[in-house]
C-alpha cells in the first residue's frame, strides 16, 4: 500500500508540512511553481535548503506582499498575527473558492479551516460566525493549507499515518495575551488524539499544523512496517537549542501485515429489555466506539441474554469502558487487545449527494454509498431506497 508516514515528534506547522511534502516532490522546481500558481493574491512561496541538528531539508518562505510571514509557522506562534487584517470565516471560503486547484483540493482546505473555525470558536466562546481569524486566516496560513492539500493530490499515497505529535511547553504570545502551550485551538483540534507535551519550551504544533494531521492522518502511532523510497524533511525558522526543528515524512509500500491496534470489550448482559439495549448502544457509539454489536446467547439457568461486543480505538478503550459500565447493568467488563488487517479507508462527496465510502489495500479495492445519505436522498425524493443505491 503506497504509505505516507509523518514524524511529528518535534511537533508540526503548515510550512514545515510544505517543506517536508515538497522534498518528496520528482521535480521540485515544477512543484514550487504549481505552489506559485494557486491565485492567492500577493503571496509567493520560495523554498531553501535548512540543516537542523546536522539534518540537512528545505525551508519555505511564504511571503505576502513582498513580507516574508513564514516566522509565524513555527516560532513566534500567534503573536506574528496580528498586524494583520482580521478576516471572517466567509471570507475566507470565498478566498479558497477562488483558488486554482481542484475541487479536491479545496474541499480539503475548507475541511481543514472548518476545524480550525470549530476550535477558535470555542475556545472563544462565539459562534464561528463571529470569529475573526487574526491568527490563522491569513492569506500565509491558506497557502501553507492549500500547499499541502496540493502536494499530497501529487504524491497520490492511499495510506497517511503519523506519529503521536508532540505540541511543546511553556508559554505562548498571542494578540490575546500570554497562553499555555498547547494553546486552547491546538488543544480543541486534538480532542481525541492522543499527544505529547513537554518536550521543548516554546509551541512546537500549531493550530494549523494540528488541523492539518486531524484531516488528512487516519492512524497515529508507531511507524509501520514499509519499505522507505523517498525522505522529506521540512525544517522550521528558528533554531531549537540542541533539539532538531524539523518534521521529518517518509513514502513507500507498507506490507501486508496487521496495522491497526484495537481493544475489544465484551460483557455479558441477562437482564436488560431490548429497548435499554439499543439505547445503550447507540450511548456507546457517541462515546466513540468503533463499533458495538449484540450476540443472543444462553446463559445460567436457560435464560437469554446477550453478549455485547464494543470495537474500540487504543486510546479510547478506558472511556468506552467506563460508558459500557455506566450505560448498562453488567458489573464488569472484559477487555482482549488485538491487532487488525484495516483498508485504508476515505470518504469522497458523490455527485447526486451521497457519500461514497472507499477501501484500499491488501491487494483489494471496495467502495459503498453511505446509507444515512441514500436515506435522505429518498426522504427527500419520495424514491424507494433501493433505487438510490447505485448513483
Amino acid at each position: 500500500m503506497r504509505t505516507l508516514y509523518i514524524d511529528c515528534r518535534m511537533g508540526a506547522a503548515g510550512d514545515m508540512l510544505t517543506a517536508a511534502l515538497l522534498e518528496l516532490q520528482p521535480d521540485k522546481a515544477a512543484a514550487l511553481k504549481r505552489l506559485n500558481s494557486l491565485g492567492l493574491d500577493g503571496v509567493s512561496v520560495a523554498a531553501q535548503p535548512c540543516v537542523r541538528c546536522g539534518m540537512a531539508g528545505t525551508v519555505v518562505d511564504v511571503s505576502v506582499n513582498g513580507e516574508v510571514e513564514g516566522a509565524h509557522s513555527h516560532n513566534s506562534g500567534h503573536a506574528a498575527h496580528h498586524h494583520h487584517h482580521h478576516a471572517t470565516m466567509a471570507t475566507i471560503e470565498a478566498q479558497i473558492a477562488a483558488l486554482d486547484a481542484t475541487e479536491p483540493v479545496k474541499c480539503h482546505v475548507r475541511d481543514v479551516y472548518r476545524l480550525i473555525a470549530d476550535a477558535e470558536a470555542e475556545a472563544h466562546g462565539k459562534p464561528v460566525a463571529e470569529i475573526h481569524f487574526h491568527e490563522v486566516g491569513t492569506k500565509d496560513a491558506i497557502c501553507d493549507i492549500a500547499s499541502v492539500a496540493t502536494l499530497l493530490e501529487m504524491l497520490g499515497p492511499v495510506r497517511i499515518a503519523a506519529s503521536v505529535p508532540e505540541v511543546g511547553g511553556g508559554f505562548v504570545r498571542c494578540a490575546h495575551g500570554v497562553l499555555p502551550v498547547p494553546a486552547p485551538a491546538t488543544v480543541n483540534v486534538l480532542k481525541g488524539i492522543a499527544f505529547s507535551s513537554g518536550a521543548a519550551d516554546c509551541e512546537l504544533l500549531t493550530p494549523t499544523g494540528a488541523a492539518l494531521l486531524r484531516h488528512f492522518v487516519t492512524e497515529f502511532g508507531p511507524m509501520p512496517t514499509m519499505s522507505v523510497e523517498r525522505i522529506g524533511i521540512g525544517c522550521g525558522h528558528r533554531e531549537l537549542d540542541g533539539r532538531a526543528n524539523a518534521v521529518r515524512v517518509f513514502l513507500g509500500e507498507t506490507h501486508d501485515a496487521a496495522n491497526d491496534a484495537i481493544v475489544e470489550l465484551k460483557a455479558n448482559i441477562d437482564d436488560m429489555t431490548g429497548e435499554e439495549l439499543a439505547f445503550a448502544c447507540d450511548r456507546l457509539r457517541e462515546a466513540g466506539a468503533k463499533d458495538v454489536s449484540l450476540v443472543p446467547m444462553t446463559m445460567k439457568q436457560g435464560r437469554p441474554g446477550h453478549l455485547l461486543v464494543v470495537l474500540a480505538a487504543e486510546g479510547d478503550a478506558d472511556n468506552i469502558a467506563t460508558a459500557i459500565l455506566r450505560e448498562t447493568s453488567t458489573f464488569g467488563v472484559r477487555r482482549t487487545d488485538c491487532t487488525r488487517y484495516a483498508l485504508c479507508r476515505r470518504i469522497d462527496d458523490g455527485a447526486d449527494g451521497v457519500r461514497i465510502k472507499t477501501g484500499e489495500g491488501y491487494g483489494t479495492a471496495k467502495s459503498k454509498r453511505e446509507f444515512a445519505d441514500r436515506a435522505a436522498v429518498a426522504q427527500r425524493t419520495g424514491k424507494p431506497i433501493c433505487s438510490v443505491a447505485h448513483g
